[in-house]
């Protein structure tokens, strides 16, 4: 799917006059509880050089070789959330802490979000696994700034009928029924890079930007005319919703996104039962 224009700009609008605001609640706090933001250290690097000093922006951190961790202006990303990309030009950050990261974005290709970060800068060049980045900071605490409120769509547990197989039995018992046909029920969560059946699906408050949570099992050949019934995401960027699905069920690990998915359902049919 291509980047949209206009949407990576809306995002980088609404994202620089976000973090404005941010500055300028950071000033009305004094000297205590005031911070930097990224285009004023950037603007006046020099003068911070060596120093620590504290500054909110949008942290965006990549797997991969070479991986990406960097403190930028804002993001720009699809639609489904996905290929986060900083913008302006971005800070390289070493020393995240991973418990920062839990409340943040996690569309299964990066992890991204606003951040205020206190650490030692420095601008010298030749940061980064290549030495791409002017500006360094070395991280000694760091704490979102985000406060967006997610709302949880979970499976209860409980039996579902003759002849068939809870996902919380499949999870409990999964060599009890590998190499079978088996039919369960749960959340099914598509955008373009994750195929799950997963025990629940989060939401921000108006639905945006699903992810699912809890145990999940990799999906193959999931029927594209069922997700029509579902919860569908602009231009068709992401799919989710309750279904109950008949198909192989294997395990063993190794399967999907990069193996990390202990089982596997390979669809034969599906239905959904919570519509948009």
């Amino acid at each position: 799917m291509l980047r949209t224009p206009w949407r990576a700009m809306t995002l980088a609008v609404l994202l620089c006059v976000s973090l404005v605001l941010l500055a300028s609640c950071s000033n009305q706090a004094g000297v205590t509880g005031g911070a930097l933001y990224v285009q004023d250290l950037i603007e006046k690097a020099q003068n911070y050089a060596g120093q620590e000093i504290t500054v909110d922006g949008a942290y965006v951190w990549k797997p991969g070789d070479p991986s990406t961790s960097v403190l930028a202006l804002g993001v720009s990303t699809l639609d489904n959330g996905l290929d986060a990309q900083p913008l302006g030009n971005p800070i390289w950050v070493d020393g995240f802490p991973p418990e920062a990261t839990e409340n943040l974005h996690r569309p299964g290709d990066s992890v991204y979000g606003f951040v205020r970060v206190t650490g030692r800068f420095e601008a010298d060049g030749g940061y980064g696994p290549e030495g791409n980045y002017q500006y360094r900071l070395e991280v000694s605490q760091a704490r979102p700034i985000e406060q967006v409120r997610r709302v949880e769509h979970t499976l209860e547990d409980g039996p579902l009928g003759e002849g068939k197989v809870s996902f919380f039995d499949l999870q409990d018992n999964p060599e009890q029924y590998a190499g079978q046909t088996v039919t369960t029920q749960g959340f099914y969560f598509w955008n373009s890079v994750i195929y799950v059946l997963a025990e629940g699906v989060s939401t921000d408050e108006n639905g945006a930007n699903p992810q699912p949570i809890g145990e999940q099992i990799w999906m193959e050949g999931f029927p594209p005319d069922q997700s029509a019934e579902l919860n569908v995401g602009p231009n068709n960027s992401y799919v989710w919703g309750m279904v109950e699905v008949t198909g192989m069920f294997e395990t063993g690990g190794g399967y999907g996104k990069d193996g990390q998915y202990e089982s596997m359902i390979t669809v034969q049919s599906a239905t959904p039962l919570t519509s948009q």
